[in-house]
């Protein structure tokens, strides 16, 4: 794992929020920051994935989206950004654990949507997905509906509050308003709105891809 910023706490929770970040929305700040307010952590981990589970860093290559996920995040000082070897939340739990030590409680920040694939995939020679969450929690938030766990598995998983306006908030959202020509500046932090029409300019195959 490489960390690119880290938060001057010594957190007894991290919040880690993995994603491709194409590009960093709000909604992505407002769940960190949720996590924060909410007491679920001390500081909250942006994670770029080197590799991403079950697609390609196509149509726009990580480095130009760490160039937009650091301004977006640098206002708030508990916020740190790093990218991980691996892709799947039990790779970047075992980097963050090497990081961090074992006395971190170590909590994935997702979306419902988010939650349901996450127990859809084939993880192949790794644990399932039940033996993972030994080492790390879920805080799922509700994103058009409530997520509803397996109840064998609801002691690892916990409802972290979201306002219903950034149900419709999503980096492919940004992405195809820009491509349409629509209004897409209130959905990604102001910080970074000049930078993220730069960097789409001309772009019209990552616009059509993860």
């Amino acid at each position: 794992m490489r960390i690119f910023r880290k938060a001057a706490v010594t957190p007894r929770r991290l919040g880690i929020l993995p994603g491709a970040f194409h590009p960093p929305t709000k909604a992505h700040l407002a769940l960190a920051q949720a996590a924060l307010d909410q007491s679920e952590a001390e500081e909250v981990l942006f994670v770029l994935p080197a590799v991403l589970p079950h697609k390609h860093y196509d149509g726009l290559p990580i480095e130009k989206r760490l160039e937009m996920l650091e301004p977006a995040t640098e206002h708030e000082l508990r916020f740190s950004v790093a990218i991980s070897e691996g892709g799947l939340f039990l790779q970047i739990a075992r980097e963050c654990r090497a990081e961090y030590g074992e006395g971190v409680a170590l909590r994935f920040l997702c979306g419902r949507d988010a939650a349901e694939r996450i127990f859809s995939w084939d993880y192949g020679d790794l644990p399932a997905i039940g033996k993972q969450l030994e080492e790390y929690q879920l805080l799922v938030a509700p994103r058009r509906g409530e997520y509803r766990p397996p109840f064998e598995l609801s002691k690892a998983i916990a409802r972290i509050a979201l306002a219903e306006v950034f149900d419709e908030v999503s980096s492919r959202e940004v992405r195809a308003m820009i491509a349409l020509g629509q209004p897409w500046e209130h959905l990604v932090p102001d910080r970074i709105v000049d930078q993220v029409r730069e960097t789409y300019a001309g772009h019209d195959a990552s616009l059509r891809t993860h």
